[in-house]
């Protein structure tokens, strides 16, 4: 995932959709005919099987995204769609981070990881491969700490938010 230039401008939309084929073309051509790049999507199962939870994130104009929003809520298998703020919700995302190491680096890599809280998830071929949870925020500040060494891949799931209290997100 591409860093942000404009932090203020990054949105974070939940959906919840029936579960069904063609809902995901759906949605993302809503976005795309408004001119909206979605910059991650994680869609799962929701705690109901005839329905998917989709949380998108994307940048750009409020006044748009309200459009979108407003659309995507009118779509047939959308049961409801809205935007949430760090205030009103739980936000957080997963990396999965290959970063080779030295005799030398190893210690100083796995110092770094104690302190992102990330998990060692293997150790082998002078190779480590950490899980690390959290805001995407500490999860971009740990990738750029570790490019200063040989970060040899990454896999991040996107951000996944839920509605704080007793509200449904």
């Amino acid at each position: 995932m591409a860093q942000k230039d404009n932090k203020k401008n990054i949105h974070t939309i939940s959906m919840l959709v029936a579960n069904k084929p063609g809902v995901l073309v759906r949605i993302a051509m809503v976005f795309a005919r408004r001119g909206y790049n979605i910059d991650s999507l994680v869609v799962s199962p929701s705690h109901t099987p005839r329905f998917s939870r989709m949380t998108i994130t994307a940048q750009g104009n409020p006044e748009t995204l309200e459009q979108i929003i407003k659309q995507a809520n009118k779509l047939v298998d959308v049961i409801h769609a809205s935007e949430h703020s760090e205030m009103d919700a739980v936000h957080s995302e997963l990396a999965l981070i290959k970063v080779k190491y030295t005799k030398t680096t190893k210690p100083i890599i796995a110092k770094l990881a104690k302190r992102f809280h990330a998990r060692l998830l293997d150790d082998s071929d002078n190779l480590f491969i950490f899980e690390q949870a959290g805001s995407t925020e500490k999860l971009d500040e740990f990738e750029v700490l570790l490019k200063k060494y040989s970060v040899i891949e990454m896999v991040r799931t996107g951000k996944v938010v839920m509605v704080k209290g007793h509200e449904k997100t």
